[in-house]
C-alpha cells in the first residue's frame, strides 16, 4: 500500500470540547456585558450566522436572540427556524446547556423589503427589547447581478440603521463586511475608504434603470469600475453607507477576509457549504479538479470562521463600553499575523486529502497551480471538460443520469470567480484587532480567541478536509478504510496509465525520428 494506515477519529471526538464557561466569572467582562442582554441578527442562517448564535448561546447568558428569517422556497418560518436549530453545530449546546436553545426566537422578515417587512408586534419588540445588533446578511455571491447585490449589500445596511435608531435599549451595532473591500489597493488599513462611491446615488440609479441593462456584463463593469465583482463593490458601498447614515449610533465594523471551516469552535473542521476554497477540496478530494490558476508565491488570506465571530464578539463589548466618535474597523485574517502561501496550502491540502480521502474518487488527487491564465485554461479544457463529455456519455450508455459536464461548468465558473484572489496579494493592517486583544482579560483571550499567532495550517488543513468529507460530503467516518483502499487503486492505475502514456510517447517518437 502506498498510504500509510491512520486511525480516524470522527472530529467532534478528537479535540476536548470546549468547555461552558461559568458567566458570573468576574474575569470574563465580555460575559459580563452580555449577561442579561437581548440580540437582533440578521444572517443568523448563514454560514457565520450560525456560528455566532450557537458562540453566544454556549459562551453567555444572553436573555433572548431574535433571528431574522425569511420563508424560503414555500418554507414556514417556523420551520426554518427548526432548521437552524438541527444544525450539528448546536449539538454541543443541547448536550451542556439545553435550556439555552429556547432564548432564540425568530423574527419574520426579508433584507430586500422596506424595514425588513418586519411586522408591528414585531417591530416593538426589537424597540423595546433589543441592545446588541449585528448585521451579518448578505449576499456572498461574487458574480451576483448588480441590482440584487445593492439590495442585499446596500439597502440593507440603510435599513438597519434606520431600524437600531429606533432601538430604546441600543448599546452596539456590528457590521460584518469584508477585508476585500478595497482589493484596488495593495495594502488595507482598518478605515473606511472615503472614495467607495455613492452608495445612495447607486441606490436610486438601480431604482430608476432596466435592471436587465444594469446586470448586462458591459454596464456592470463600467459601474464597478476598478472592482474585481459585484460583491466587493457593494460591500464598499456599504461600509461607505455606515459613515454616511451612522455617525449618531454606536457602530463598529468587522472585516473577514476569505472565510474558511472552524479552527476550535464549536468543533474542529466545521463547515456547511462548498463555497470558495471548500469546493476546491471536494473537488481535488474527487480528482475531478486538476489545475487551478494560482500564483503559488503569493499569501493567501484564509480566516476560520470563528475567529471573525469571537472578534465580533468582543468588538461589540469594546464599542459599547468605550464608546468613540470614530467608527472602528477591524481587519480579521490571517496574513498578518501566521502568513502562508497559496502554493504551501495546495501541497498541504493534496497531504490532507491523501491521508483523509474522499468516498468514490474518480481519480488519484492532484492540483497543479498554473501562473498564467491561457495555460490554466488550455489544462482545464483537457483534464476537466474532456473527460466530463466522456463520462457523460458512458453514463448515457449504461442509462444513467449524465451529470459530469454541469459539475464541471460549475466548478470553472467558481474557479474562475477565485481566480483574482488567488493571482493578487494584499497587506491587511490589524492594529486595532491586536489592541482590542491586549485589553481582553485572560479568561476572554481563551473563551473568545480571535489570535491566530498559534494556528497550525497542517493541523487545519487536515481538519478542514475531514470537516468538508463528514459535514458537507455527509460522509461517514467509519468508512475512512474503504475510501483508502480505493485511493490506493486509484494511484496504481494512475502509474499504470503514466507509463502506457510515456511507452506511447517514446513509440511515436521512435516511428517520427528513428
Amino acid at each position: 500500500s502506498t498510504q500509510a494506515t491512520l486511525q480516524v477519529t470522527p472530529l467532534h471526538q478528537k479535540h476536548k470540547k470546549p468547555t461552558m464557561k461559568n458567566n458570573s466569572n468576574a474575569e470574563s467582562k465580555i460575559c459580563q456585558f452580555y449577561d442579561g442582554k437581548t440580540i437582533f441578527i440578521t444572517g443568523a442562517t448563514g454560514f457565520m450566522g450560525k456560528v455566532l448564535v450557537e458562540k453566544l448561546l454556549r459562551s453567555t447568558n444572553v436573555k433572548k436572540i431574535y433571528v431574522l428569517i425569511r420563508s424560503k422556497k414555500g418554507m414556514e418560518i417556523k420551520f426554518r427556524l427548526q432548521e437552524l436549530m438541527s444544525a450539528k453545530i448546536f449539538d454541543n449546546v443541547k448536550k451542556n446547556k439545553p435550556d439555552a436553545m429556547s432564548r432564540i426566537e425568530a423574527i419574520p422578515g426579508d433584507i430586500t423589503e422596506p424595514d425588513f417587512a418586519i411586522n408591528a408586534d414585531d417591530k416593538r419588540k426589537l424597540t423595546e427589547e433589543v441592545a446588541i445588533v449585528f448585521h451579518s446578511a448578505a449576499t456572498v455571491k461574487f458574480d451576483e447581478d448588480l441590482t440584487k447585490a445593492v439590495d442585499l449589500n446596500v439597502v440593507s445596511v440603510f435599513t438597519i440603521m434606520d431600524i437600531c435608531r429606533k432601538m430604546k435599549k441600543l448599546e452596539v451595532m456590528i457590521h460584518v463586511s469584508t477585508a476585500y473591500c478595497n482589493p484596488q489597493l495593495k495594502h488595507i488599513s482598518e478605515e473606511v475608504n472615503p472614495n467607495n462611491g455613492d452608495p445612495e446615488g447607486i441606490i436610486a440609479l438601480c431604482k430608476k434603470s432596466d435592471p436587465e441593462l444594469l446586470n448586462s456584463a458591459k454596464m456592470t463593469a463600467q459601474i464597478i469600475g476598478n472592482k474585481p465583482n459585484t460583491y466587493t463593490f457593494t460591500k464598499a458601498l456599504g461600509e461607505s453607507a455606515v459613515i454616511q447614515k451612522g455617525g449618531s449610533l454606536p457602530i463598529a465594523i468587522v472585516r473577514p477576509s476569505i472565510v474558511v471551516s472552524s479552527w476550535k469552535e464549536p468543533m474542529p473542521g466545521w463547515i456547511e457549504n462548498l463555497n470558495g476554497p471548500t469546493g476546491i477540496i471536494a473537488g481535488a478530494g474527487k480528482g475531478v479538479l486538476r489545475s487551478v490558476h494560482c500564483k503559488r508565491e503569493m499569501i493567501a488570506d484564509f480566516v476560520p470562521v470563528d475567529v471573525p465571530i469571537n472578534l465580533a464578539i468582543a468588538a461589540a463589548w469594546k464599542t459599547a463600553t468605550q464608546p468613540t466618535n470614530e467608527i472602528p474597523v477591524y481587519n480579521s485574517g490571517s496574513s498578518t499575523t501566521n502568513p502562508i502561501s497559496w502554493g504551501d496550502l495546495v501541497d498541504n491540502g493534496l497531504v490532507s486529502m491523501k491521508k483523509y480521502p474522499v468516498e468514490n474518487a474518480l481519480w488519484y488527487p492532484g492540483l497543479t497551480c498554473f501562473y498564467y491564465a491561457w495555460f490554466a485554461f488550455i489544462t482545464q479544457v483537457l483534464f476537466h471538460t474532456f473527460p466530463s463529455y466522456i463520462l457523460d456519455a458512458v453514463s448515457v450508455l449504461t442509462g444513467r443520469k449524465p451529470v459530469m459536464r454541469r459539475v464541471v461548468q460549475k466548478m470553472h465558473r467558481a474557479l474562475k470567480v477565485l481566480a483574482y484572489f488567488s493571482t493578487h496579494e494584499w497587506k491587511w493592517s490589524n492594529d486595532n484587532v491586536m489592541k482590542l486583544n491586549s485589553e481582553l482579560t485572560g479568561t476572554d483571550k481563551e473563551t473568545f480567541n480571535f489570535d491566530l499567532s498559534t494556528l497550525d495550517w497542517k493541523e487545519f488543513m487536515d481538519d478542514y478536509v475531514k470537516g468538508t468529507k463528514q459535514y458537507v460530503l455527509k460522509e461517514d467516518p467509519a468508512t475512512q478504510e474503504k475510501a483508502r483502499a480505493h485511493l490506493n487503486k486509484m494511484y496504481w492505475v494512475e502509474k499504470c496509465l503514466q507509463v502506457f502514456m510515456l511507452i506511447a510517447i517514446g513509440r511515436f517518437a521512435f516511428y517520427m525520428f528513428g
